[in-house]
This record gives C-alpha cells, structure tokens and sequence, in this order.
C-alpha cells in the first residue's frame, strides 16, 4: 500500500545554486549523489522522514541518451522548473502495481533505480511510473536502502528553519472534479470531500497518505494557484512543511537577505508564511506552525 509522501522532486538548473537558495531557506542540503546512466545529480534536504530532493541535469549528453521515464527536463526547467513530481512511498511495490492495473490504471513495472552518493556509497530503490493513459505528475518508490542508512549518508540534521516534516503538497488543476475522481482511480482510494482553501484561494481535496496531504486545487480567486495556473498550466506548485518556529524561520530568512515571506490565514486559522517561485527556484514553499 501507499504510506506517505516520500518526498518532492525539485528540479532546477543550476544544482549548486539550488542548494545555496534553499540553504538561504533555513534547509539542510546536501550533496545527494549522481543517478548512473541518467546523465542527472541531486541534493537532499531530509526531514523526520520524508526529503525534499532538488533535481538537475549533471550531464546533457548522457541525459539525452537515456532511455529515461522522465523525459523533457530541460524543457520543465527551461520553462521555468519548480516541483515536478510528488513520490509516493509503497510497502509493497509489485503488489500495488498489479492492483494499480487491477483498476485499470495504466502504470510500469516496478523498475530498480539507484544513485551514487558522493563518497562511493550505492543507494537502491525501485520505482514505478504512469503511463501516457493516466499521466499525472506523481510516481511510485519502495526504497531498498533502509531510512537510517539513507539519513546517515544524506548527512541528516535538524534544519535551521525548524522544519519536521511535509505536510502539504499541491497540484493545480483545470477540472477539479474530474482530476479527483482520475486520482482516486490511480490511488485506490475514496474521493475526499472538496472544500475551500483561504490561503491557496482555491477549491481543493485533499488526500492524506501519512503525515502529509496530496492536494488536488482549482482557483476561484486570484492567488498562487491562480498564478501557477496561468504561467505554467496544469501541475505540482507548491509544498507546506510544518516548522516548530515560523519565527525562526522568517530570521534566518531575513539574516541570509530574503525577501519576508507573504503572510496569510488557513481556513484552519493558523498562520502560514509562502515564500514565491522567484526565491524557491520556480516553486512556492510554505511555512505553517508557532510563531
């Protein structure tokens, strides 16, 4: 079965500047490794057990010469880059897979993948993604290297910008009742009621795998999914990670020469601070928590 939100693909041109934005963010990075025969690199951000993975092409050649699942990443970055995909964590790959195409969900094999870390380490996986019939921007993992071994050689640390885990990720959509109903088929799980987003301005459902929520939005206002809509169409825009201090978090920001993060109330009343696309490398990065 699906457990959680693994973690989100952020893809960006330039890794190194990445990884200084995201540090100026108050995040952990650091060095991930390079995907063999992928022609690609990464940076990890680990938090209590999901990651933020930022994302870049290492190597255009080789890239170009992969028989690769995840084609076209110069041109999502080219356009502007941001979050590409949310990955699911699965207990069970295979087993799902097999119900995934039970369901008549048009979805690969299970497919071994790796990285080389830095310092010569392998780390393995296998993943699964979805075909050109029920092609939505998320993927499939079942992690063949345990969590803490994982942590260990992601040099895992507390985040200065007090950051625990995802909570949120969105997806901006045209339709939302029929993009709900597309997810649940794939998902294997009832549809969610839909309700109103203060903060998003959006109509939105939520589905919730773990600690954290795959939001599925449509905008009724003028707003970040307004915004990510009309620049860059349908897609993953925006992810909200629970902090223990948004203060602490807005001063490291301000002390690294940030911009102040919009401010804004969630329909659950909590205050949330968004920092934009322009200093999160083409996505936008929430804060909710205690001041």
């Amino acid at each position: 079965m699906f457990t959680r939100i693994d973690h989100l693909m952020i893809c960006v041109p330039d890794l190194a500047r990445g990884m200084e934005q995201y540090r100026r963010m108050g995040f952990n990075v650091q060095p991930g490794g390079a995907h063999p025969g992928k022609g690609t690199h990464n940076a990890i951000a680990f938090n209590d057990e999901d990651y933020l993975e930022l994302l870049a092409v290492r190597d255009p050649a080789e890239y170009a010469a992969a028989s690769s699942w995840g084609g076209g990443l110069p041109a999502f970055i080219a356009a502007g880059g941001g979050i590409r995909y949310a990955v699911l964590q699965s207990d069970d790959l295979a087993a799902d897979v097999a119900a995934m195409r039970a369901r008549g969900v048009d979805v690969s094999d299970a497919m071994d993948g790796s990285r080389r870390t830095p310092d010569g380490k392998e780390l393995k996986w296998k993943a699964a993604v979805l075909g050109p019939k029920n092609l939505l921007p998320i993927f499939f993992i079942q992690h063949l290297t345990p969590l803490a071994e994982r942590r260990k050689l992601a040099g895992a640390a507390g985040h200065p910008n007090g950051v625990r885990f995802l909570e949120r990720t969105y997806i901006v959509v045209q339709d939302l009742e029929a993009s709900v109903a597309a997810y649940s088929k794939v998902l294997g799980v009832s549809e969610p009621r839909m309700y109103k987003g203060t903060v998003i301005m959006s109509h939105m459902a939520v589905f919730q795998f773990g600690p954290a929520g795959l939001t599925i939005a449509h905008p009724y206002a003028p707003g970040p999914a307004a915004d990510s809509l009309a620049r860059r169409g349908p897609g993953p825009f925006q992810a909200l990670f629970r902090t223990t201090s948004m203060g602490a978090a807005a001063r490291w920001m301000e002390k690294h020469n940030m911009p102040p993060p919009a401010r804004g109330v969630r329909d659950t009343g909590e205050h949330a601070m968004l920092v934009s696309p322009t200093e999160a490398c083409g996505a936008y990065i929430g804060f909710v928590g205690p001041e």
